[in-house]
């Protein structure tokens, strides 16, 4: 098997089982507590949050973007050829698609059932373009700076806090977006929202992009990074 094979097979078992996540704890809270939404939107997003951690630690020695906002981003950054990202991005569509399947037929909703949630309205595209942004901020900062083993912790958090503080509920993904669709739960999106959602997502995945390039010009070598904190650890205070 190819490195770029075994990447993208790593691409679409982590989106599948980020949006298995996603859906279905989605269904899970409202099962659970189905007169208290707020209740429902902290479940949901603690589950999505843990999830992501464990994720992407388990596969971020293959791939572990889970998210074509960020793939395209790699490939601006020269981290990747168009061929890879071509193949990672298919591969993220794909899985998000299964998961949702695989959700549904988990909690016996039918695999396919087009969402009804509309989420529609300037207030909600600005939602989603600033999680974008924060998203790459948070990841490119946390990679770029030198301390890649702790993306998944710092994903994890903000995509957790970010289902609160963003009008939209922090979709920031456009294949997770296209796999909502597919699911009339907590967690659906109709597809004629998904548009606007996905390009409001494009625009912040641009924002971010520039906004990284500023802050990170330069790529820090984690041995550098770990080297200076030794530094600091060693300063009498």
């Amino acid at each position: 098997m190819t490195v770029l094979m075994r990447r993208a097979g790593a691409e679409f078992a982590g989106t599948a089982f980020l949006v298995m996540a996603i859906v279905g704890s989605g269904v899970m809270a409202s099962r659970l507590s189905p007169d208290d939404v707020g209740l429902q939107l902290l479940q949901n997003s603690l589950a999505t949050g843990a999830a992501l951690v464990a994720l992407i630690v388990a596969l971020q020695p293959v791939s572990a973007s889970f998210n074509p906002v960020v793939t395209l981003a790699d490939r601006a950054l020269g981290m990747i050829d168009s061929r890879a990202a071509l193949a990672l991005i298919a591969a993220q569509f794909l899985g998000g698609l299964a998961g949702t399947v695989l959700a549904n037929l988990m909690f016996d909703v039918g695999p396919v059932t087009f969402s009804s949630h509309e989420r529609t309205g300037a207030g909600l595209w600005v939602g989603e373009v600033m999680a974008t942004v924060g998203l790459l901020l948070i990841v490119f900062g946390t990679v770029r700076s030198g301390r890649a083993d702790r993306v998944a912790f710092a994903v994890g958090g903000y995509i957790t806090a970010a289902y609160w503080f963003t009008s939209s509920t922090s979709f920031a993904n456009p294949a997770v977006t296209v796999a909502r669709t597919i699911t009339d739960t907590f967690a659906g999106i109709a597809p004629a929202s998904a548009p606007g959602f996905i390009l409001a997502q494009l625009l912040g995945g641009a924002a971010g992009f520039v906004l990284v390039r500023l802050l990170y010009p330069t790529l820090v070598p984690a041995t550098a990074t770990a080297a200076a904190e030794a530094a600091i650890r060693k300063v009498p205070s």
